[in-house]
């Protein structure tokens, strides 16, 4: 059955010269909530020929120097620790779509960060992609043959502690407004713009910001203009006006 499933989904190797896979991974932050246990991820491809895609999993952490991300790689004992991904290795056909699934092993004692990588590849020997030679090397003909380049995403995915905590803390003086993160995890800043004051508001292009634990952001204050935000607490979304 799995022969069968992968010969039709290799059935795009007589690519033409322009084919290529196209993969779109959807929203670029991701999150895993207190009570989740795993978070299923979608993968699509709208090329025009099969996408072989390795996911690459770093933990991210941040220092004085700022954020430093660490490949993840099992543990001496053969057990991997912090982030999983199943499958690791994905097989999408064209204008098809598959999903992986993202599993936290380990204490939820503290918020954790990840960067996941969606990267298509050209399989190769021993990549776990399991294709049978012949067709592999078609594959690769096909894809070197052609002016194609193959395009990888990566995402932000934040592991939240078990027992999350929001608390945000909104100040204002005459001259600025902060927001502090008093919780244990980060707080989403959504739909962030200013605005002029009346009732036809030009405002600012809109962004999106996050606010870690323990960290506070600051606004400078600027007369006749307002700052309006969705601000994100997990499931909970509070429109904001200061």
């Amino acid at each position: 059955m799995y022969k069968f499933i992968l010969a039709a989904l290799l059935g795009a190797l007589s690519l033409s010269a322009t084919a290529a896979p196209d993969i779109y991974i959807g929203t670029v932050y991701d999150y895993l909530d207190g009570a989740q246990s795993s978070y299923r991820k979608r993968i699509s491809n709208s090329g025009d020929s099969t996408a072989f895609v390795r996911v690459d999993l770093y933990e991210i952490t941040y220092g004085a120097d700022g954020p430093q991300e660490t490949p993840l790689h099992s543990a001496p004992d053969g057990q991997r620790r912090g982030l999983i991904a199943t499958p690791s290795r994905l097989i999408i056909p064209p204008k098809g779509m598959q999903a992986t699934r993202l599993l936290f092993q380990g204490e939820r004692d503290r918020e954790r960060y990840y960067r996941v990588r969606y990267i298509p590849v050209v399989p190769e020997k021993d990549d776990q992609f399991a294709v049978p030679e012949d067709e592999r090397q078609a594959y690769k003909a096909a894809v070197e043959t052609g002016i194609n380049v193959l395009t990888g995403y990566g995402a932000i995915f934040i592991v939240r502690p078990t027992h999350t905590r929001f608390d945000t803390r909104i100040e204002q003086t005459d001259t600025h407004y902060s927001l502090t993160n008093a919780g244990n995890s980060t707080v989403v800043l959504e739909d962030l713009k200013e605005c002029s004051a009346g009732d036809e508001p030009v405002c600012d292009p809109s962004r999106l910001q996050h606010v870690m634990p323990g960290k506070t952001t600051r606004f400078e204050r600027t007369p006749g203009r307002v700052l309006h935000f969705k601000r994100i607490e997990g499931d909970a979304s509070h429109p904001t006006q200061v």
